[in-house]
């Protein structure tokens, strides 16, 4: 049985703990507002650009001369599959069900014969799967340092996937995040971009002859698509950024819970020892005066 002495430490120890879980929830919700903020305001401008592109894609479906980050190089054997995750951990399973979706998809791909390639922008899922996929790691992008993450960074991404295209270094390019919906709920979601993922609905390609552009949509295509690929990395960035400080500031809740929990279970064990230690020593003294 542990001594008083250990019970106290053990309890100041916990203490400690508790102390810091819990400024790590308040920062962790404050960040999250912010974060949050970014993330909701960034999805109209995704959706918009995936609204126009799908558009001007119906009026391209089957014809020759499409861009090829629109159809595609006609080959489907080198997949590279870009990871984003976090720079730090403690929070819960934000980072792991990233790693998971990713493994999966890696695994299936190879068991399929194709060729697999990985970014990874965030350290955390490079250490999850460095060990079983480290040779098939391209480049790992972190950005520890940023404290905010701005459309620059993304863009910095999205040139260097874009130019691995050009030079036929892989034929399809999915990336890998976790979609925010609240703090309790983040889902981890996985997004061809390259080529676009264009849903032409029945009909769209009719109706969409209907409409004249100037330029014609080959140049506008050109233009909008390499930009598709930074907006869409951009909003995976975005709500990782959201997603991780929501899943911190739950784990760091639990875990404060969890502290006082154990507080409790020990200071109720600490004062049931002292009282049997107290009672041994009454127990001794009244025997050693009956002796007397």
């Amino acid at each position: 049985m542990a001594s008083l002495k250990d019970l106290r430490n053990r309890i100041d120890s916990v203490k400690n703990t508790q102390k810091i879980t819990k400024a790590m929830q308040m920062v962790a919700a404050a960040k999250l507002r912010r974060a949050q903020e970014a993330a909701e305001a960034a999805r109209p401008y995704s959706e918009r650009m995936e609204a126009v592109l799908t558009n001007l894609g119906a009026g391209m479906a089957g014809k020759p001369g499409a861009p090829e980050l629109l159809a595609g190089n006609g080959k489907d054997d080198t997949h590279l599959l870009v990871v984003a995750t976090g720079e730090r951990g403690l929070c819960g399973g934000f980072n792991s069900s990233i790693a998971r979706l990713a493994r999966g998809h890696a695994r299936g791909l190879i068991a399929d014969g194709k060729t697999v390639k990985m970014i990874f922008v965030g350290r955390k899922g490079h250490d999850v799967l460095k060990r079983e996929f480290g040779s098939h790691v391209i480049e790992l992008i972190e950005f520890g340092d940023v404290r905010n993450i701005e459309f620059s960074h993304a863009d910095g991404v999205g040139q260097k996937i874009i130019q691995l295209f050009e030079d036929g270094a892989f034929d399809v390019c999915t990336v890998f995040y976790s979609l925010f919906e609240s703090v309790m709920t983040q889902v981890p979601t996985v997004q061809q971009i390259i080529p676009a993922k264009i849903e032409v609905q029945e009909g769209a390609a009719a109706s969409a002859e209907v409409y004249d552009y100037e330029p014609d949509e080959t140049e506008i295509l050109n233009m909008l698509l390499p930009r598709n690929v930074s907006i869409q990395i951009f909003k995976a960035m975005l709500e990782n950024a959201a997603s991780e400080q929501g899943a911190r500031t739950t784990a760091m809740d639990n875990a404060t819970r969890n502290a006082g929990e154990m507080i409790d279970k020990l200071t109720i064990t600490y004062n049931r020892s002292r009282q049997a230690q107290i009672t041994t020593e009454l127990i001794e003294i009244i025997a050693g005066a009956e002796a007397l």
